[in-house]
């Protein structure tokens, strides 16, 4: 074992050997045999999805609404008043920054691609009622809200208090291992503690690659809709490879001059889109739908939160809510991780709070400017977006845009958006990966970080290959069924953690 400590020294890493040698062989394991049976991976790809979300479609909703429930309770709690790193801790990013981070690592892509397309499927094809109707549009803007809403950023909250807690009150490494200290005591640091960290970085890239294969298809569907570039699996090939240098750059200028200011260019280019759709568009139509949308979904959030769909026996459900919910889970260590290591200083109240509430607002506006927009053109001008839709859902937002004034320097401003958000959860997750691989050291060497950088990329192009969409789709849903099983155990955990810590 010193040997092989020695050896991995002289290399310049700075690694966990079982945990990175393990997470690096399944994900090349999965990769070979991919591109080994690419002709028949999308069918197995589509059955495994199926099967796990009829199985354990019950266990994700039931788990959701553990982490949120739980959330809510420590908001209230006598824990509330405890700082995170201390007594004395301070905040080392200002609110900007830490909102502008955490809105960029938790949403980013999968928003900007799903803000219009979203509705516009749930108004074509509700999960009950009759599509292409005023019901079916109310109905669209509140599961489109429900997805996107507190349950995401519940298990988020849960996942970045637990590890920012136990990494500056107790002095344990930032990693994914440290939350069940109060559980497993010292055994962290062993099998169990690597099994942890393995299902954590596995399903950190698996929960990546799904945002990135998502990103390059909008950004491809940008520059066909733009300069008549070809929509094909070679040209986003092409993007992903070039996309993953620039965030390599990233990766070398290092958290706060690379995601830092990314993350707040990000925020930059998306209020002004998000601005000039509002006072362009139908803007009454906006306020209007934005009050009657956080209405619905107050109104409508008990009984949705633990709809099974078991009445009505459909895929609804399985393809839209079941999916979403692995795909949270599946992105949790990363934006778990990222928004632990940024947030020192806070206490857990002002966290909770933060972590619940901000996001969500900032996404209930995005979602109802674009996505209300978009219902606007299709039930009231009738400029045809429903067939848009149909033909091809990464063009949704440019064909909204299309619609309106100066629509190539906004589409071009779209392409821009999803570019820097696909370097931002490039380069952040190849720092959280990197972490979890490293045991918790949250300053590891730089080549680790391109290393992981380049691997995601790589598995993006792979499964982009394999079975598309529903490739994409089932890394999710098969990754999030393990990790979710962990999440649970993790709430226990800091729940006895926080019992044990002084309340000043």
């Amino acid at each position: 074992m010193k040997n092989k400590n020695k050896l991995i020294e002289n290399l310049g890493l700075n690694i966990h050997p079982t945990v990175f040698g393990l997470s690096v062989l399944i994900i090349l394991g999965f990769v070979t045999f991919t591109l080994l049976n690419l002709h028949q991976m999308g069918e197995i790809f589509e059955a495994i999805q199926s099967t796990i979300a009829h199985k354990a479609g019950w266990f994700y909703i039931l788990s959701v609404n553990i982490f949120l429930g739980f959330s809510i309770y420590l908001i209230f709690s006598r824990y509330g008043k405890i700082r995170i790193g201390g007594a004395d801790a301070q905040p080392e990013f200002s609110y900007w920054a830490w909102f502008s981070m955490l809105f960029s690592a938790g949403m980013g892509i999968g928003l900007v691609f799903y803000s219009v397309a979203e509705p516009i499927f749930h108004y074509i094809s509700p999960p009950y009622g009759v599509g292409h109707s005023v019901e079916s549009a109310k109905t669209a803007m509140l599961f489109t809200y429900f997805h996107w809403g507190f349950h995401a950023w519940g298990i988020y909250a849960i996942v970045a208090l637990a590890l920012a807690f136990f990494a500056y009150n107790r002095g344990l490494p930032l990693t994914i291992r440290s939350a069940f200290y109060p559980l497993l005591g010292e055994k962290i640091y062993g099998p169990i503690g690597n099994v942890i960290d393995i299902t954590a970085a596995v399903a950190t890239l698996f929960g990546l690659t799904t945002s990135l294969g998502l990103g390059v298809k909008q950004i491809n569907a940008g520059l066909h809709h733009l300069f008549g570039i070809p929509e094909n699996n070679s040209i986003q090939i092409l993007l992903i490879a070039s996309i993953t240098a620039l965030a390599t750059i990233s990766v070398v200028l290092g958290l706060k001059k690379g995601i830092k200011r990314l993350s707040e260019l990000n925020m930059g280019i998306a209020l002004i889109l998000m601005i000039f759709v509002f006072f362009c568009g139908p803007t009454i139509y906006l306020l209007n739908g934005f009050l009657q949308n956080i209405g619905q979904y107050a109104s409508h959030l008990i009984e949705l939160s633990f709809w099974t769909e078991a009445y009505e026996q459909s895929n609804w459900q399985k393809d839209w809510t079941i999916f979403y919910w692995a795909w949270w889970i599946a992105w949790s260590p990363f934006v778990g991780m990222f928004i632990a290591r940024i947030s020192k200083g806070r206490t857990v109240r002002e966290f909770l709070l933060s972590v619940l509430f901000v996001p969500t607002l900032l996404t209930f506006i995005w979602l109802t400017i674009f996505g209300n927009t978009a219902l606007y053109q299709e039930m009231v001008l009738r400029y045809g977006i429903v067939d848009a839709v149909n033909e091809n859902v990464a063009v949704a937002l440019f064909v909204m845009l299309q619609n309106l004034p100066l629509s190539f320097f906004t589409s071009l401003l779209g392409v821009l958006l999803i570019i820097t958000f696909f370097v931002t959860s490039s380069d952040s997750a190849s720092l959280v990966i990197d972490i979890i691989t490293a045991g918790g050291n949250t300053n590891p060497p730089t080549i680790q970080r391109i290393f992981w950088a380049v691997t995601e990329g790589l598995v993006a192009i792979v499964l982009l290959v394999g079975g598309g969409l529903i490739a994409l789709q089932t890394a999710s849903i098969t990754t999030g069924l393990f990790f979710a099983v962990i999440l649970l155990f993790m709430c226990f955990s800091l729940l006895k953690g926080l019992k044990e810590e002084p309340l000043n």
